[in-house]
């Protein structure tokens, strides 16, 4: 990559980190927003789930395809992809009044949040490639900023007799204004000219070494208990708890309040502790606020929310650990990482709200333990495998 100006590397970041404001904004939007859904179009958990499937189902097929289209046509191309989609989307969720018709819109609207991942994400690592795991956090405190308004402002907004569809529209407004910057901004002259040779064969060899598949397997259990959590949380402290509109808003307020804390923090000490050893501690203490929440006394239910204090770091530091593996073809093999996150943020809401048809909904609601309690033994796994390199070496 050609030598950037600080004007330059700054107006890119900057763009990185309004896109992960964006997304976080319009991906949780659908919790807070879920109970008022089912009960205008009278449905079940099981078809609410049925609907949330249809938007990680498209970030899954975005994220399996984004990397190769970045590799070839460049990241501009995809980001502004994003943003059409994400219009999109939006538009048809806000609009249509059947289910298939809403879990359609959802499906664009994850093609555009799956092309959004892949986009900033592998922008950062080519921009700030020496401190990746520090502007990674960075631009995923924007993601946890955008995250914690979300219920915020949905809470208040339907308090205020807002219907739910008209939230929507104004997010809209918000994404279109990414679309424009990004459609102004210059990115660098490899983004457009020098793109690498894609190798498919070597590719999968490379793509799916032992290593790499125990990265995979984490990110997709651990997109599967953060989007849990965040899709059916305010649902199930309204109906298992007992909690007011404002009170079960604000707690998932206090979620991603958490995370953007958490990775504003973490930014600046995953790279001293390590990134294996960070994300193993931040798993376990996980557990610990999951089981605590669930099974405790109704006063403790708030360790839940606390939860995003521990998952903040996850996402960004084993984006960083993997991008260390490999510096050819990352973008694909990034993509590859986030379609991983894509099956779990696809199939995590969704067994969610059959289990909760099935066996209630406080005991489908505990599947979340599961996920994090398998998420913490793949990375014990990535730990003592490079314990075990280090001891070879």
């Amino acid at each position: 990559m050609q030598r950037l100006s600080r004007t330059t590397i700054l107006l890119l970041t900057a763009g990185c980190f309004l896109a992960f404001f964006v997304f976080g904004l319009t991906d949780n939007l659908k919790g807070p927003t879920l109970p008022v859904m089912i009960q205008e179009m009278n449905i079940t958990y099981g078809t609410g789930g049925n609907i949330f499937f249809g938007q990680y189902l498209g970030f899954l097929i975005a994220t399996l395809f984004t990397g190769l289209l970045a590799d070839r046509f460049g990241l501009k191309s995809v980001i502004l992809l994003a943003g059409i989609l994400l219009m999109l989307g939006a538009g048809g969720y806000s609009t249509f009044q059947t289910t298939w018709l809403l879990a359609a819109s959802l499906f664009i609207l994850g093609l555009g949040l799956g092309a959004l991942e892949l986009g900033p994400n592998a922008l950062i690592v080519s921009v700030h490639h020496e401190r990746k795991g520090l502007f990674l956090n960075l631009m995923s405190v924007f993601h946890g900023l955008g995250s914690m308004l979300a219920p915020l402002a949905a809470g208040w907004l339907l308090n205020a007799d807002v219907f739910w569809r008209t939230i929507y529209r104004w997010d809209l407004l918000l994404i279109l204004a990414f679309f424009i910057y990004f459609v102004f901004i210059r990115f660098p002259q490899k983004e457009s000219q020098e793109h690498e040779t894609l190798d498919l064969k070597q590719l999968s060899k490379v793509a799916f070494k032992p290593s790499l598949i125990w990265f995979y397997i984490s990110i997709a259990l651990y997109v599967a208990v953060e989007i849990g959590i965040a899709s059916w949380m305010v649902t199930f402290l309204q109906k298992e708890q007992s909690l007011s509109v404002t009170a079960s808003t604000r707690a998932l307020t206090i979620f991603f309040g958490t995370l953007m804390l958490g990775r504003f923090v973490g930014g600046f000490i995953v790279h001293r502790i390590g990134y294996l050893r960070s994300i193993l501690f931040a798993s376990l203490a996980s557990v610990v606020c999951i089981a605590v929440g669930l099974f405790g006394p109704a006063e403790l239910s708030y360790f839940l929310p606390l939860t995003g204090l521990f998952f903040s770091i996850i996402f960004p530091t084993i984006t960083a650990a993997v991008s260390d593996t490999h510096t050819e073809n990352v973008n694909s093999i990034l993509g590859m990482l986030f379609t991983c996150a894509g099956l779990g943020g696809m199939f995590g809401p969704w067994i969610i709200g059959w289990a909760s048809d099935a066996i209630g909904l406080r005991a489908g609601f505990s599947v979340n333990l599961i996920f994090a309690l398998l998420m913490t033994a793949a990375i014990l796994v990535l730990v003592k495998g490079r314990r075990h390199d280090s001891t070879s070496a």
